[in-house]
């Protein structure tokens, strides 16, 4: 996940001011120091790593600070405030036009980084909020490039606009916000070209498509892990076209984190989503106090609530309490947890949420298997529906036929039945989890 070794090396540093009780300035010195090596190992960009660290020097050696009842948490407090500042300080809503006037967004970008999978996905949450977008498919270079956004489209539920690959992208732009007025569709997304790097020939494309209509935003999709090129990409893009904002891709990657950090500084534009995984809901929008406090290894609870609202089936959760209570779960309770916990992203996604467990998710991402999670899957997909609803009647000869079905050993079979088990007999001990008394105090429950 991003930011990993940032927030690891971060936390060391806090770790340090806390134990102390009083900060001189020359403690604030080395810990500052210590922040800039690892913001630049980060891949931040080095002339807004000068200008952040000077920013938190300048109100760290404050009066209030040094001379403060815990000097080592107003540190921090401070580095939160500035990485805040630094990525945008709001969060920036779309410029979506009122009712039923069309909103143009135009998606630009180098090939690679994500954009045509990131305009469906664009797609797809404009019309969970009520929107009605039309994809346009203006890239005719890149083989299967219309194709991909078709099959994306349709996944999403949302029209795609095609004239072949033998129009020109002014023609088909033009034509495609004609098509949106034409059937009641107040969201166009263009979909442009990209090239393997910045050429004249992209440049000017996409300067003629904003010549030609009028597009309210022009939204350059960035991928994250090519870390100071991307913010070097966004630099180019704002002089040469112009740019509104920029999508970050693959922040659920293995990088350094550095483009989120530099890209409104460098460019005074703000981003607007991040792509957090190659599904088509993996979309998350920017906020930069929650990324700061993912940054500094705090979690993000209100991220991780808004995902659970929007993935879990209230109706289906409260039948789950009530069968929990009554110890009356079977294996298709089991495989719902798992789909619902995957329509949030998996496991991984929800445990770099919780507080202080950023900086040690690549411990934990060694122990969780997810390719086990997946034979789990595929286990209980092998079991009749008998089999599921009363587990009880798995003798050796089922369980062996269901190993033979998930092409698992039966050992397999006889663990998860084991934990299976195992897990009913330990919630029939902690009556709080069950929504006893303690659970009625708004104690802990399960997630399944």
């Amino acid at each position: 996940m991003a930011f990993e070794s940032l927030t690891e090396k971060l936390q060391n540093v806090f770790r340090k001011l806390r134990s102390k009780g009083r900060l001189t300035d020359e403690d604030v010195k080395i810990a500052l120091k210590e922040v800039k090596m690892a913001l630049l190992e980060a891949d931040v960009n080095f002339k807004v790593v000068k200008q952040f660290t000077k920013s938190v020097q300048e109100r760290a050696v404050g009066q209030d600070v040094m001379n403060g009842l815990n000097p080592g948490q107003m540190v921090i407090k401070i580095v939160n405030d500035e990485l805040v500042s630094l990525m945008g300080s709001e969060t920036t809503e779309l410029p979506l036009r009122p009712g039923n006037e069309i909103t143009v967004l135009m998606m630009a970008g180098l090939q690679g980084a994500g954009k045509t999978t990131t305009a469906a996905k664009l797609a797809g949450k404009l019309k969970s909020r009520g929107r009605r977008p039309l994809l346009a498919a203006c890239d005719v270079y890149r083989p299967a490039a219309i194709t991909q956004l078709q099959v994306n489209g349709q996944k999403q539920g949302v029209e795609v606009f095609s004239m072949g690959d033998r129009q020109r992208p002014v023609d088909i732009a033009k034509a495609a916000v004609e098509h949106a007025r034409a059937n009641q569709q107040n969201v166009v997304l263009i979909d442009t070209a990209g090239r393997l790097h910045i050429d004249e020939d992209m440049m000017q494309e996409l300067s003629d498509i904003k010549a030609s209509i009028q597009v309210d935003a022009t939204l350059l999709v960035v991928d994250a892990m090519t870390g100071q090129d991307a913010v070097n990409v966004a630099k180019t893009f704002t002089e040469k076209v112009g740019i509104d904002g920029v999508i970050l891709t693959k922040m659920d990657g293995d990088t350094r984190g550095g483009a989120a950090l530099s890209i409104k500084a460098v460019t005074g534009q703000p981003i607007f989503y991040v792509g957090m995984g190659e599904k088509l809901s993996d979309l998350e929008q920017f906020y930069p106090e929650r990324m700061a406090s993912r940054i500094l290894g705090m979690g993000d609870v209100m991220s991780l609530i808004e995902k659970v609202e929007a993935s879990v089936d209230q109706e289906q959760a409260l039948e789950m309490q009530k069968k929990l209570r009554k110890m009356d779960f079977d294996f298709n309770d089991y495989l719902t947890s798992m789909e619902q916990m995957n329509r949030m992203g998996g496991i991984g996604s929800i445990l770099s949420m919780l507080p202080g467990v950023g900086s040690r998710m690549k411990d934990l991402e060694d122990m969780i298997d997810e390719k086990a999670m997946e034979r789990t899957k595929a286990i209980i997909l092998s079991m009749t529906p008998r089999e599921r609803s009363n587990p009880s009647v798995l003798n050796t000869s089922r369980k062996n036929r269901i190993a033979r079905g998930a092409g698992v050993d039966v050992t397999e079979v006889n663990r998860l039945v084991k934990q299976f088990e195992q897990s009913k007999k330990m919630m029939k001990q902690m009556p709080g989890m069950m929504g006893g008394k303690a659970g009625k105090r708004g104690g802990f429950r399960l997630p399944f």
